[in-house]
């Protein structure tokens, strides 16, 4: 990184801080002036939402339709607001691509990992990424961690090192003389993963929920031996076990955190844990149903609808994502910060399991019944999957004997008790949980999907 863009990057830090001490009037006024600049600027430059929202230009945001990753693919070339860019050409650039290369020297492009259907492609330009890095340091800060030129604070990052994935492109773009990153595959053997953090010495690390568990065991068996000032969870979901066993290793440093390489950083903790703070000044969450009516505070949402106000090379209005999230009914956190609060994040619908019925249709089974069955065993990891042939429990890392058999017909008696037709169970012990191509480890999984 650059001192120009270090000293945009600061700049733009120093607004949102600022913007962190606003009203909620205030919040609501610039959260209406930068979605009318952003529906404008779209309407004058996108031919999708010219023809998208064709006689509803002037229409609340909820009467809006609703867009779909698949329509932003389908749809691409027409929706991003730069004539010049075409998707094929974005995919050979991604093709290619081996580090921080710029898409036409100016763009940087992402991808999703695809793991709930088909990869998107995602663009910002100058301006736009060094907005999603400002709001990374915002992130920082309410977890602790307040960066100053004059003092170097090294990072650790360990996710994906994929060039393509958000989590490797912001880890490299955040890299410089005075925050030095160590960026690790999730990948990567856990001996290897100890032996490079004791000689980095993080004071910051950022990790997949199921690396911050397993790295946990290794503290405290000795083994690693760190002390980060914060300890950064995303793109999982980070469980109540997770955490105890983080804050054995490390005290109260743990911060959960939720973002998306579509939508970048929607929420996260403050140092008063009373549940994710969202960005507001950057993004308008609503909490929907599967109808997309809006649910209150207190209550899981099928899914999110994310207006992100500050991209205006590929706008996404009213985009959705299959998190079940949860709005907290406080109406301000002890901190002041005026934002709403998400209180709990449940994993994506796709990772809800479907069962035949026992009195006949079908039963839902969302993956918090399985959190609650295998969280607390004495293991590094696990992982429910559903196959044709039935239902499979994976575990990783067992401290002393496991009854295999009770926890199969625990988990059988948990179906039963919803209704479902219970298949066959299996648990096995295996040497480590598959993960994703991107070093993801969901928690619960179909492999019915397409089948």
């Amino acid at each position: 990184m650059d001192i120009g863009t270090i000293v945009k990057l600061l700049s733009e830090r120093g607004r949102l801080r600022r913007q962190d001490r606003w009203t909620r009037p205030q919040l609501d006024a610039a959260r209406e002036r930068k979605l009318g600049l952003l529906r404008e600027y779209a309407y004058a430059n996108s031919p999708f939402y010219r023809e998208f929202h064709k006689g509803l230009y002037s229409a609340p945001l909820q009467e809006l339709p609703v867009l779909t990753k698949a329509m932003v693919m389908e749809r691409f070339d027409d929706l991003v607001t730069d004539p010049a860019i075409h998707l094929r050409d974005v995919q050979a650039h991604m093709a290619e691509k081996r580090g921080d290369e710029r898409f036409r020297g100016r763009y940087v492009a992402t991808s999703t990992s695809g793991s709930s259907g088909r990869p998107g492609m995602f663009l910002a330009d100058r301006d736009e990424w060094i907005a999603t890095l400002a709001a990374a340091l915002r992130i920082f800060e309410w977890a602790g961690i307040r960066l100053r030129l004059a003092r170097r604070t090294r990072l650790a990052q360990i996710t994906s090192t994929n060039p393509s994935h958000m989590s490797a492109q912001g880890g490299k773009s955040m890299g410089s003389w005075w925050m030095p990153v160590l960026l690790l595959s999730a990948g990567e053997p856990i001996a290897s993963l100890v032996e490079r953090l004791n000689a980095w010495r993080p004071e910051i690390m950022i990790a997949y929920a199921s690396m911050i568990r397993v790295l946990a065991d290794e503290q405290l068996a000795g083994r690693l031996r760190i002390a980060p000032r914060s300890v950064l969870s995303g793109s999982e979901v980070l469980t109540p076990e997770t955490r105890r066993r983080a804050g054995r290793a490390w005290g109260k440093v743990l911060f959960d955190e939720y973002g998306t390489t579509d939508c970048g950083g929607i929420a996260a903790e403050c140092d008063r844990h009373q549940g994710m703070h969202l960005q507001e000044d950057l993004a308008i969450v609503e909490v929907v149903d599967r109808e997309n009516r809006p649910v209150p505070a207190g209550v899981y949402g099928e899914k999110l609808l994310v207006t992100v106000l500050g991209n205006f090379t590929q706008p996404l209005i009213r985009y959705e994502l299959d998190d079940s999230v949860r709005l907290s009914t406080l109406d301000r956190c002890p901190c002041g910060q005026p934002s709403g609060l998400i209180d709990d994040i449940q994993g994506r619908v796709h990772e809800i399991l479907t069962f035949p019925g026992a009195t006949g249709g079908a039963v839902r089974v969302h993956p918090i019944v399985f959190h609650e069955i295998a969280d607390t065993l004495p293991v590094s990891g696990w992982q429910v999957l559903q196959e044709i042939d039935g239902l499979k429990l994976l575990l990783s890392g067992a401290r002393g004997e496991l009854d295999k058999e009770t926890l199969a017909d625990a988990i059988g008696r948990e179906l039963a008790r919803r209704g479902a037709i219970v298949p066959r169970i299996e648990v096995r012990e295996v040497a480590s949980i598959p993960q994703a191509a991107s070093g993801k480890t969901p928690l619960v999984k179909s492999n019915l999907r397409g089948a």
